[in-house]
């Protein structure tokens, strides 16, 4: 039994995302939620909501509803590139520079062992 969930276009690097997401791969619920909770990182907290999301999904079920959530544990956790917000920054002589604003998808995918 498992359940996702999909945070799309976080505005995050998908590179510094990928960072925090490796903490809590393959790991229970509860002691994900505690690292995440207390990592300085800014791409924890969206991380830790989408995590929030997916165990929530996971005990919304009727059918799985006597699933223990002591019992869950982060089955898969990756995060894809999204599209990249375009912006433009004066630069010298009167040129215009493009600046690339990437944003990312994380999805988490939890399971009973």
């Amino acid at each position: 039994m498992e359940a996702r969930a999909v945070a799309k276009y976080v505005k995050i690097s998908p590179r510094k995302a990928r960072q925090v997401i490796d903490l809590v791969r393959g790991v229970a619920v509860d002691r994900a939620l505690n690292v995440l909770h207390f990592t300085p990182n800014r791409a924890a907290l969206p991380i830790e909501k989408a995590l929030r999301s997916a165990v929530a999904n996971m005990l919304s079920r009727e059918h799985e509803s006597k699933v223990e959530p002591e019992s869950l544990f982060v089955k898969e956790a990756f995060v894809d590139m999204g599209f990249s917000l375009r912006r433009f920054r004066a630069a010298s002589m009167g040129r215009a520079m493009r600046i690339k604003r990437p944003t990312c998808h994380i999805t988490v995918v939890v399971g009973t062992k």
